[in-house]
């Protein structure tokens, strides 16, 4: 924009402001004021103001179609706050008017940092990868929101200046249990949805268990056909079809969020066990199960048949997601001696490595000759962390007391369980994944996930009122430097969050810790 044509547009600015008053807007909050979640790694004030009404268009600096499909759904985003439509225009960036979403392969090393600048005449965001940029726009989105829902008719700006922010771990994840009870793509999209505000990267999908397979296998019908067709309380159950679960993996992608897939083994199979009767070692097929006890189910490890079924899964369900991960399970196989387990896993990981994935599973892989690179859930109480410690694996941290979603808030919470203690809003906040095990070096911890196992809950408000707001604390764990998380704080932002999550329409816990805006 040459020199008059600037002079004309911020004549035309000047004008806007004289129209809604004599003097200048001024935004809800200030830029270090507005409530975000997770918060920042740093932000930069300015006295600049950006008027709404300032921003026509949104500009794309990329080759990378996922940008288009950003600004397309920023346009719709932004329309829905401020009652403006504005133009996508696929040229050079930064312009005046505009919000400009850069890539520059110079900006950072880092994918998921980004640069966010309001200016009095335009939005800028920089990143060195569309991933980044997408953080940026969350970022933006929450300024956007929070300003509308707190200020009404008042929000008429944005304020300036500028944040530069990155993540603390890479890995910061929700685990969503499928298997006890049968979740729609419906329900899958809209908790993606929710997650992709508070910068979640991971959705682990927990496809296996006793009570229901949930995923299709071409090659093996019958796990579907009959393992699929029931849950926890006798229920119809459910599967996704390879096409619906494709549909979730690029719905999820469009987010940067990674599926990863579970099937849980050798235990907690009693949904194959009843589908396909070579599975047994006693060759005769089990009775569909329903009940939520753990522990009493097996594949038969002696026979090959068990090993060309693991490859088949494995095979499919590789090749329908795009992540690094596979998670083999692992947990609570009480009724497979330790010998067995461990050639089971042995054979198991060499599976998972042949179609190209790094192996994942529940930190009880240890007692099993696993790869270095081999990821190790941690999930139980923090004494049990000794069994972890002498590996060199990467962990990630999962500790049931916690960062079990589906833990009751108290002891008169209608939904969830209790044999891993209470878990209300403040504790699944106030802790340190780096603290937790202290003789565990930090460089060994990828990240966290909030798991949320499903045997109380069928049907999405159950998920919204176990998962929120505590998921948004995970969340700030997983982004925020720990120097920078203070309880108080929290509280005080995460209080404004209530208003965000009504206007989305979610069933949240109103924890009383909160003081709710």
């Amino acid at each position: 924009m040459g020199y008059l044509s600037k002079k004309i547009f911020l004549v035309n600015c000047f004008i806007l402001l004289m129209m809604t008053g004599c003097n200048p807007l001024q935004p809800i909050f200030s830029l270090d004021k507005v409530p975000f979640i997770p918060l920042p790694f740093e932000i930069n004030l300015t006295d600049e103001v950006l008027a709404i009404d300032a921003i026509k268009s949104i500009r794309v600096k990329s080759k990378d179609e996922n940008l288009s499909i950003m600004a397309q759904d920023l346009n719709t985003f932004w329309k829905k706050y401020t009652q403006q439509d504005l133009l996508i225009i696929d040229e050079l960036a930064d312009y005046y008017g505009a919000i400009n979403l850069i890539v520059d392969s110079d900006f950072d090393s880092l994918d998921e940092a980004y640069q966010l600048e309001i200016e009095s005449d335009k939005i800028i965001i920089k990143a060195v990868s569309a991933e980044g940029v997408f953080r940026g726009i969350k970022t933006l989105e929450q300024i956007i929101v929070l300003s509308q829902l707190a200020g009404g008719s008042e929000f008429l700006s944005l304020p300036g200046g500028e944040i530069n922010d990155h993540p603390d771990y890479e890995y910061r994840g929700a685990m969503l249990d499928v298997a006890r009870h049968f979740f729609s793509v419906t329900d899958v999209k809209r908790y993606i949805d929710l997650l992709s505000i508070y910068k979640i990267n991971f959705l682990h999908f927990h496809l296996s268990d006793d009570q229901g397979w949930r995923i299709e296998i071409k090659s093996r019908p019958k796990l579907t056909e009959i393992g699929g067709q029931t849950e926890v309380g006798g229920g119809e159950g459910g599967f996704y079809t390879q096409e619906e679960f494709k549909e979730i993996v690029a719905y999820a992608a469009k987010r940067f969020i990674t599926i990863v897939p579970e099937i849980d083994l050798p235990g907690h199979t009693n949904a194959a066990l009843a589908s396909y009767a070579k599975l047994n070692c006693d060759g005769k097929a089990t009775k569909l199960y329903t009940g939520t006890e753990v522990g009493f189910s097996t594949l038969c490890v002696d026979k090959e048949e068990t090993y060309e079924f693991l490859d088949d899964v494995i095979r499919e369900i590789s090749e329908m997601t795009h992540g690094p991960y596979f998670h083999i399970g692992g947990d609570e196989s009480h009724v497979t001696p330790e010998k067995d387990f461990n050639l089971f896993m042995n054979r198991t990981l060499k599976i998972v490595k042949k179609y190209n994935k790094t192996p994942m599973g529940w930190y009880e892989l240890i007692t099993a000759d696993i790869p270095e690179e081999t990821l190790l859930q941690f999930w139980a109480k923090k004494e049990d962390f000794s069994k972890v410690i002498s590996k060199k694996s990467k962990i990630l941290i999962s500790a049931s007391s916690f960062c079990y979603l589906d833990m009751k808030y108290d002891s008169i919470t209608p939904l969830g369980l209790f044999w891993a203690g209470y878990l209300p809003v403040k504790k699944a906040y106030d802790w340190d994944p780096n603290t937790l095990v202290p003789k565990l070096d930090p460089d060994q911890i990828v990240g966290l996930e909030a798991p949320l196992w499903s045997e109380t809950l069928d049907n999405f408000d159950d998920i919204a009122y176990m998962a929120f707001p505590r998921i948004i604390g995970h969340a700030e764990i997983g982004w925020t430097e720990a120097r920078k998380r203070q309880w108080d704080e929290y509280a005080h932002r995460l209080s404004f969050h209530g208003k965000l999550l009504e206007a989305l329409d979610v069933k949240y816990y109103r924890a009383k810790e909160i003081d709710w805006k």
